[in-house]
């Protein structure tokens, strides 16, 4: 993955072919697994964690108003997202998002 992937992460998954996004957001687990690899390829290219969450951030964004919840669990945090008020608040969940996938994967 380039590092241009890496700080444009929505309009890679808005090019990635439907079978692969069913496949990523088929379950939570393996949504958790696809962040935390996609986390870990960030953190090989020098991205620290500002930068991580931000790039969280936009693909929350992505998937909040391009896709649709697979679960229950991908339901929780579409709704979650939706209730964030403030950029800030967007961002405390972005970096709770990289965390969790950094614990999954770690």
């Amino acid at each position: 993955m380039s590092n241009d992937e890496m700080r444009n992460p929505e309009e890679k998954a808005a090019n990635m072919d439907q079978e692969n996004k069913d496949q990523i957001l088929e379950s939570y687990n393996k949504f958790l697994n696809y962040l935390g690899d996609q986390v870990n390829k960030g953190e090989k290219v020098g991205m620290d964690e500002d930068q991580l969450a931000k790039a969280a951030k936009r693909v929350a964004d992505y998937l909040a108003s391009n896709e649709e919840p697979r679960n229950r669990e991908e339901q929780v945090l579409k709704e979650l997202w939706k209730a964030t008020d403030s950029s800030d608040e967007k961002d405390t969940v972005a970096r709770v998002l990289v965390r969790l996938a950094q614990k999954k994967n770690g």
